[in-house]
């Protein structure tokens, strides 16, 4: 049986992480009740995603005396005998993390790393859509992976995002085609974040590893489904479609914003400051 690539397995569960942390910091301020708890909802279901991914990567670290040489550095690893889920999510530093960089932006427009402004309900329902959209097709691909274990946190991912995308789907029209404030507010997200999700078409060695051994899916050949999910989408949210251009964001390779080390200490700071401790 094939493994996916440990940085591959990284990369999907980085993803998760850093998504589920950002809609979690909805809870207590939702617009509406039941946007408080959907958001809620799905940081729970990014959560789990994240966890199997990281078990899986830990596991195949553990049992790889070089991948273990190469994670030793990290709090907790010698205490329990290897890595595990924990120490991959809060002890690795942001330069260790495979993340796309739109996954790590606040909700809001864009802003210094601690400059304060109110969370934008159009920021992050524009973010969740974008990322669902592919996550549904990357997901449902997944599903065939040559890793059985990748294969089966597919098939449980799809049902999830398949309901993230309806739901952040059906806000972005009830954003765009509704009050002039709320369309402004919409096609101004639009515009901020679809220029971040060019990096998902830049390919790296780790999906090239396993596109190769049958365990990954080259995203490139996902953008044509991709580009009619959201351009049909757009279109019933009566917003314009920005053109592509500029700087072509890194975060799979490391490369993140200044917003990253912010969320990251928020993130991992209780963690970081009791390492021995156990939960």
């Amino acid at each position: 049986m094939s493994a996916a690539p440990v940085d591959h397995l990284l990369h999907l569960a980085d993803n998760a992480l850093l998504l589920g942390q950002r809609n979690a910091e909805w809870a207590g301020h939702g617009p509406i009740l039941e946007e408080d708890l959907a958001l809620a909802n799905h940081a729970l279901d990014h959560l789990g995603q994240a966890r199997l991914l990281y078990q899986h990567a830990a596991a195949q670290i553990n049992a790889d005396p070089q991948q273990a040489q190469r994670f030793a550095h990290l709090q907790g690893a010698r205490v329990d005998g290897g890595v595990s889920e924990d120490t991959l999510a809060y002890f690795r530093g942001a330069h260790e993390f495979r993340n796309f960089t739109l996954l790590e932006l606040p909700h809001h427009g864009p802003l210094a790393g601690p400059a304060r402004q109110d969370r934008d309900f159009a920021t992050t329902t524009v973010r969740n859509f974008l990322y669902a959209a592919l996550m549904a097709l990357w997901w449902e691909r997944l599903q065939h992976s040559a890793d059985a274990q990748l294969a089966g946190i597919a098939a449980k991912s799809l049902k999830e995002v398949r309901y993230h995308l309806r739901h952040a789907g059906d806000w972005l029209v009830r954003l765009g085609d509704g009050t002039d404030d709320s369309r402004a507010r919409a096609q101004a997200a639009l515009n901020h974040l679809l220029p971040y999700t060019q990096e998902f078409w830049i390919g790296d060695a780790a999906e090239a590893a396993a596109v190769a051994n049958g365990t990954g899916v080259a995203l490139a050949a996902l953008k044509p489904a991709w580009d009619a999910l959201v351009d049909e989408a757009v279109a019933e949210a009566t917003l314009k479609r920005p053109a592509d251009g500029g700087y072509v964001t890194q975060g799979r390779h490391g490369v993140h914003s200044e917003h990253m080390g912010f969320v990251l200490a928020e993130m991992q700071g209780l963690a970081r400051e009791h390492p021995a401790a156990v939960w």
